[in-house]
Formats: structure tokens, C-alpha cells, sequence
């Protein structure tokens, strides 16, 4: 093994990556396990939270659209929605304007659900960025930024 050391730092929790990262999986894994008696994970919470906010500007919401607005991957989000379509949670319609592309609405129980979802997100938000609360707004203002 070379004597040359494979990182121009000493510890790794001098870097911005990797704290965000083990941050945002903490945070992740918290949202999971608290969402998890539900019967939601943190990936189906923020797609019907996104169908909601969409739905409620009164876009006809696509797939594409969602999976846009999200930030993930389209076929990962198709396989989500897939799921949250058996679990009668959303509804798919083929678009009136492209054959190709599926039309999204939250059903009577998506909504139910959501709205007990979101209570869940509310309290592991408030109490995991609790020692942040003074600085929340510039925090999120960072946050934001590197959003693009």
C-alpha cells in the first residue's frame, strides 16, 4: 500500500459531501421509520406531496411532470406511482393531448393519507432540525441555493 494518502484531508467530517450526506440519510432514515406505520416511505410521501402542490396550481399533472418537480428519475418514479395506484392512493389517466404520457390524480384516500403523512413529516422536521430553529430561514435560504 502506498504511503501517499488517497485524501487531502484527515477526517472525512471535514467535508461538506460527506456531512451532508450522513445528515440527509439520518434525516431519511428518521422520515422512514416514522412513516413506515403508515404504510408510506419517505419516496411515496414527497410524490403525493408533489401531486398535491401541482394539483392545487391546476396543472393536468403528467408523470414527466412530477417526476420534474421531485427531482427524480423517471423511472423510478413511474414504479413508485405503480405502487401508490395499487394502493389506491393515486389514479393514472392516459392524457387527452399525448397518448404516451400518464395524467395523475390524487384520490379521496391519496389525500386522507397525505394529510396524516404530512402530520408525521411536520413532527420528525421540528424535532430533527430542532437545534437549527434559530437559524432555519438562512439555513433554508443555503439549502436553496445549491438547489440551483
Amino acid at each position: 500500500m502506498s504511503d501517499k494518502p488517497i485524501f487531502s484531508y484527515v477526517q472525512p467530517e471535514e467535508k461538506t459531501g460527506y456531512l451532508l450526506w450522513q445528515v440527509s440519510m439520518g434525516w431519511h432514515l428518521q422520515m422512514n421509520q416514522q412513516l413506515r406505520p403508515l404504510g408510506l416511505t419517505l419516496t411515496q410521501f414527497s410524490l403525493l406531496a408533489g401531486l398535491y402542490w401541482l394539483s392545487r396550481q391546476g396543472e393536468a399533472v403528467t408523470q414527466q411532470r412530477l417526476a420534474d418537480y421531485a427531482h427524480t428519475d423517471r423511472m423510478m418514479t413511474s414504479k413508485v406511482l405503480q405502487t401508490l395506484e395499487r394502493k389506491g392512493l393515486v389514479e393514472r389517466h392516459s392524457h387527452l393531448q399525448d397518448g404516451r404520457a400518464k395524467q395523475l390524480r390524487l384520490t379521496t384516500a391519496g389525500e386522507t393519507l397525505l394529510r396524516q403523512a404530512n402530520a408525521v413529516v411536520e413532527q420528525v422536521d421540528a424535532q430533527f432540525f430542532g437545534p437549527l430553529q434559530a437559524e432555519a430561514g438562512s439555513f433554508n435560504q443555503l439549502l436553496s441555493r445549491l438547489m440551483g
